[in-house]
């Protein structure tokens, strides 16, 4: 198995000898089994059940209260398969609608690549490919193509940017930009995008019924000669397109199966129609005598049988331009000639056609552009060929564009795909680059091949009605017009088959109220209403009966989706949010806004009216989405101009809690002040720094105790010393200081009330108190848990670094892993952590390990799979380990090492006594702990400089009806603590380095004599900690010897924070704080992580 994912077995360190102390006598063991548990025998040798509920793990029983409502890692794995966040899929909305089968799996071939491809050569590559080339030249020609390929491209790596960017349902653009950019660009561009689609099915059957019409019977015409007369061909255009327009709508309506199976014909002929082209040019590398076209002078005439090309007095010709027997000036003055049309590679033509040969409306198609040759000069046309259209650069632009479009076919099929993120870029990005090599060749070998004037020959009207294309290729002609014919109807199709269903997603999202009716499915979970609607549309597009005009109508619908695409990557790369965390690598902010540059820039070029009225409809569409009736604020300058947006956004944002794909820590710094008002542990702000990437909102406060009155211009100085760290550690943000009579309530207050409407903290930073064991009054670990259980209440998550001092600067750069130990699921918080911290350069070089602990009833090798597939589809990059806790008894070592903790306990009690009782108990403790006491050292978590032992809170200065007898007090019981922290220390020096020594042995001190006695003024009272308590000890210890022993080295170590005990009593609340320092034990960075009870992390876009 790779190292890389592993799942290894953790067992006791063998050998390892645990020392009997903190129990003071065998007989006290005997008591504790007597007292602490139910008579029922099921014992083990510590008076512990051997029977264990369900429920009452012992190996996690530190997190069983946590357990209630955030599940173990172990389940959260195990559910893995249904995980769907806050996302709905549309189809839960419709009760009506059927449940799908289970979709295929397909993989990028056949589930991106083909389609797009498909999708991306259509009608125009064969009717209009052509004269593009001839009036555009090779050169521009070549810039046209390479122009709206370049725009697809840019697109399509935006667009795989944001498909990679988690889990995409179908819903292509729609449901990408509107999960981006919000819902009121999702639904503007959800609009056009259906619009866009719905033309292209309208520009399809116009082309479909061109192909037929033209080439290949002319003789179904139904309103005359329509070479003589365009306004006859765009009729029967109409006539028979809105015919076809209801046969493929019933075939719609009746068979969508029909219409999947269909495209594969569809694509082969595409494939088949290409290949035999690029066969025909090499056939015809020498040219051939098959067209032939009779040119006047420079012009280029039609319907004339190329036996009668000739100027013979009587002849076609002179009967055509000498009616009367008067000549046509031009017709006098100039011969006729027979040009061959298909001259070859080696003819050497393609230098004739590297010039544009762009034209106004009405004016004669011939060689150069000579006044004489192309103006009509108000005589009449004759047979000879004119534009019909004004051609331009920008012109050529817009009707070629939908030849380009399609790349959406991808990520349309997202659901169906086996490995989405994975084939939706190579998948779109090769369908590009293939189509983009056939199109720009194509510009080449057509105007190496094909003389200039029947290039520009749009209807082939100079040979007889034929396409040029098709006698190009080989074996024959109709190899194309059948196989161009069948690609075009299955275009169509498609495009009749994908609009109703993408209207029918933006009706059931209720974005656009008017819409609602679309949402209905039929009895067989067709979109029946939308499908009418969509050939109501799609008859309006029939009815304008002309490709040329379509094509640049429909390209500004496409333009504006991926102008639109490009955008939500630049935004999302820009704004840096933790939620954008693309598998696709290769994106960069500046591509996707030179891409936005191209589509409205081609926009404008092609069409200024067509793009105003795309972008009027886009702009309506949002106007009418984000219609909320708000007022309008005129400000003065950019300082009102600030001011509105801030307050516009601000109430926005209070119009609820943000999603969890906006979700960003909001970070609330509880900083703990020295005397002279300096922030104690200023590294505290460069983990908030480090945390937010210099970005997002940062509070900053402190809590002075005292009277505010008295101690205002402290409040004051102490503002201006935690402003000016801010500045030092290039920390942006806020700063606050409160002075209250209780630190715990200034803080609480604090919590509740920092921030303004919906821009609040979410997060709260705040320091381990170090110094907890050597105080036992409210300044000490009181203060952190009425924190942690306010944090708790207000549903903020909570960070606590320990070790703080170790943590690195901003500006240093570390290297290693950052060990990720996931107890239980608290909204992802712990995979986002590691993620945000990577984005800063002092944790760039970082990798993340993620360690999940499998009990004995877990399958740890599904919850690796499990894992690895979470990780994946969030887009996290980490190696996983699933450490499997053997389910074994509780141990001495734990169980005495509880046994001490209640010692301690008890002798905090003691300490209640008066002075004059308890100094008796401390000279004793002195006596008998004199010389073989080693202290273990607090250094490591003080300030530099600073006393080995520090304090926890800033405490209030003393007022003048403080005596001296409270300070003695003090005094005294500062100096026990010390002393029993010392006891306390003594054995626990790094159980993974050596064993420990035994404490004080109570029968020893019965042996004291005088001082002895002291001891012994009140009776013993029997130590009997209960089964939680001694649990929750396993745990610790347990965990503690896993941690230890795999991320000893890790840079830092994030792990959840348990939760408070809900039990206020002193005892409780000091055996859970004794209980997360045995957890941390042996570790230089730890970061405890405590979530908000909401979801952080999503695996969708």
């Amino acid at each position: 198995m790779s190292e890389r994912f592993k799942v290894t077995k953790f067992e006791e360190p063998s050998g390892k000898t645990y020392k009997n102390y903190g129990a003071t006598s065998a007989e006290s063991d005997v008591e504790l089994k007597g007292k602490l548990l139910p008579d029922s025998g099921d014992t083990d040798e510590h008076g512990l059940p051997k029977d264990k509920d369900k429920g009452c793990d012992t190996n996690l029983y530190l997190y069983h209260e946590e357990i209630e409502d955030r599940p173990r890692a172990a389940t959260f794995l195990s559910s893995l398969a249904d995980y769907s966040n806050t996302i709905p899929t549309a189809s839960t909305a419709d009760p009506d609608t059927p449940k799908p089968a289970p979709p295929a799996r397909m993989g990028t071939l056949i589930g991106v690549y083909l389609p797009c491809i498909q999708n991306i050569f259509g009608v125009i590559l064969f009717i209009r490919l052509t004269w593009v080339v001839g009036t555009a030249g090779a050169i521009q020609g070549f810039l046209i193509v390479l122009t709206c390929c370049c725009t697809t491209m840019l697109t399509a790596i935006s667009m795989s940017a944001i498909a990679t960017n988690g889990v995409v349902p179908a819903g292509g653009s729609y449901f990408m930009i509107g999960r981006s950019l919000g819902p009121e660009c999702g639904g503007a561009v959800g609009m056009l995008f259906y619009t866009g689609t719905t033309l292209a099915a309208a520009m399809y059957i116009v082309g479909a019924v061109e192909i037929v019409l033209t080439y290949m019977a002319p003789w179904m015409s139904i309103f005359g000669d329509f070479t003589k007369d365009p306004e006859a061909m765009y009729n029967n255009f109409r006539v028979y397109g809105t015919g076809l327009l209801l046969i493929m709508g019933m075939v719609v309506f009746v068979g969508v199966k029909f219409v999947n199976k269909f495209a594969t014909i569809a694509l082969a002929c595409v494939i088949l129609s290409i290949s035999a082209v690029y066969a025909g040019i090499f056939v015809n590398f020498n040219g051939n005598d098959k067209l032939q076209m009779c040119v006047l002078g420079k012009r280029l005439l039609k319907d004339i049988n190329i036996r009668n090309c000739s100027k013979d007095v009587g002849g076609e010709l002179y009967q055509l331009f000498c009616p009367n027997n008067t000549c046509d000036p031009y017709y006098a003055a100039h011969n006729v000639s027979i040009v061959q049309g298909i001259k070859g590679l080696a003819s050497g033509v393609f230098f004739d056609n590297l010039q544009d040969s762009f034209l106004q409306l009405g004016q004669y198609i011939a060689y150069g552009k000579e006044p004489d040759d192309i103006e009509q000069m108000e005589r009449p046309t004759y047979n000879q060929i004119y534009a019909d259209l004004t051609t331009t650069f920008t012109i050529l632009i817009g009707i070629f564009f939908p030849s380009v479009t399609g790349i959406m076919a991808g990520s349309n099929r997202s659901g169906d795909l086996a490995d989405a993120q994975k084939s939706i870029p190579i998948g779109t990005i090769g369908a590009i680059l293939t189509t983009s090599t056939v199109y720009l060749s194509c510009v080449l070998l057509f105007a190496g091949t094909v003389d200039n004037l029947l290039l520009r020959d749009k209807f082939g009207q100079s040979i007889g009605g034929k396409l040029v294309v098709a006698n190009m290729a080989w074996p024959n002609q109709w190899v194309i017009l059948v196989g161009s014919f069948l690609s075009t109807l299955g275009a169509g199709l498609q495009s009749l088959t994908g609009a109703p269903r993408l209207l029918q997603a933006i009706a059931k999202d209720e974005i656009i109220p008017f819409l609602a009716p679309f949402a209905v499915s039929s009895s067989r979970g067709e979109p029946t209403r939308a499908l009418l609607l969509t050939m109501v549309i799609c008859q309006c597009g029939i009815l304008l009966g002309n490709v040329d005009i379509l094509a640049p109508l429909l390209s500004m619908f496409f333009l504006m989706c991926y102008g639109f695409v490009n955008l939500a990557c630049a935004l999302q790369t820009l704004l840096k949010t933790p939620n954008w965390r693309p598998r696709f690598k290769y994106y960069h902010w500046s591509l996707s806004l030179a891409g936005l540059v191209l589509c409205i820039s081609i926009m404008f070029m092609t069409s200024w009216f067509y793009a105003l009225i795309a972008m009027g409809m886009a702009g309506l569409i949002y106007k009418y989405i984000e219609y909320r009736g708000a007022e309008k604020e005129w400000g003065d300058g950019l300082r009102g101009l600030a001011l509105s947006a801030a307050r516009y956004s601000l109430l926005r944002l209070e119009e609820g809690p943000p999603h969890t794909k906006n979700w960003r820590p909001q970070v609330l710094v509880l900083a703990k002040l020295n005397d002279d008002l300096t922030p104690k542990y200023r590294k505290l702000l460069a983990f908030a720094n480090q945390l937010k990437a210099g970005k997002g909102l940062t509070v900053c406060v402190s809590v002075l105790g005292g009277d505010f009155t008295r101690r205002a211009s402290e409040a004051t100085t102490a503002r201006q010393n935690l402003r000016q760290c801010m500045d030092e550690e290039k920390v942006k943000g806020f700063v606050d200081a409160l002075v209250s009579h209780s630190i715990a309530d200034g803080l609480s207050h604090f919590v509740q009330t920092t921030g303004l409407g919906g821009l609040k903290p979410n997060t709260v930073i705040v320091g381990w108190p170090y110094g907890w064991r050597q105080s036992e009054d409210d300044r000490t670990w009181h203060v952190f848990l009425h924190t942690v259980r306010a944090v708790t209440a207000a549903r903020m998550a909570m960070l606590v670094p320990k070790g703080i001092n170790f943590f690195p600067n901003s500006t240093e750069k570390v290297s290693g892993n950052i060990d990720i130990w996931w107890i239980v699921h608290d909204g992802g918080m712990l995979m986002l952590l590691p993620f945000l911290l990577k984005q800063h350069r002092t944790w760039k070089n970082c990798k993340m390990r993620i360690f999940t602990v499998a009990q004995m009833e877990d399958n740890s090798i599904q919850m690796k799979k499990d894992l690895k597939m979470f990780l994946y589809q969030l887009r996290l990059e980490a190696e996983v380990e699933v450490v499997e806790m053997t389910d074994s008894d509780i141990s001495a070592y734990t169980y005495e090492r509880t046994l001490m903790m209640e010692q301690r306990n008890q002798m905090l009690r003691e300490l209640r006594l008066n002075k004059k009782e308890t100094l008796g108990m401390v000279q004793a403790i002195v006596d008998h702990h004199h010389a073989d006491v080693k202290t273990a050292s607090k250094v490591r978590f003080a300030e530099p400089g600073a006393e080995p032992i520090p304090d926890d809170a800033p405490s209030p200065p003393l007022t003048d009806s403080e005596d001296k007898e409270k300070d003695e007090k003090d005094e005294f019981r500062s100096s026990l603590l010390h002393i029993i922290d010392s006891m306390w220390d003594s054995p626990e020096t790094s159980q993974c380095e050596a064993a420990p020594s035994p404490p004080l042995d109570a029968d020893k001190l019965k042996e004291g004599g005088a001082n002895g006695d002291a001891l012994n003024a009140k009776p013993s009272i029997p130590i009997t900690p209960d089964e939680g308590t001694v649990r929750r000890m396993h745990t610790a210890v347990k965990l503690n010897e896993v941690i230890v022993t795999r991320s000893h080295d890790a840079q830092l170590v994030i792990l959840n924070l348990p939760g408070p005990p809900r039990d206020t009593k002193l005892e409780r609340e000091s055996n859970y704080m004794e209980f997360l320092e045995v957890l941390t034990e042996g570790l230089e960075r730890v970061l405890m992580v405590r979530g908000g009870g909401r979801e952080v992390i999503t695996i969708y876009s």
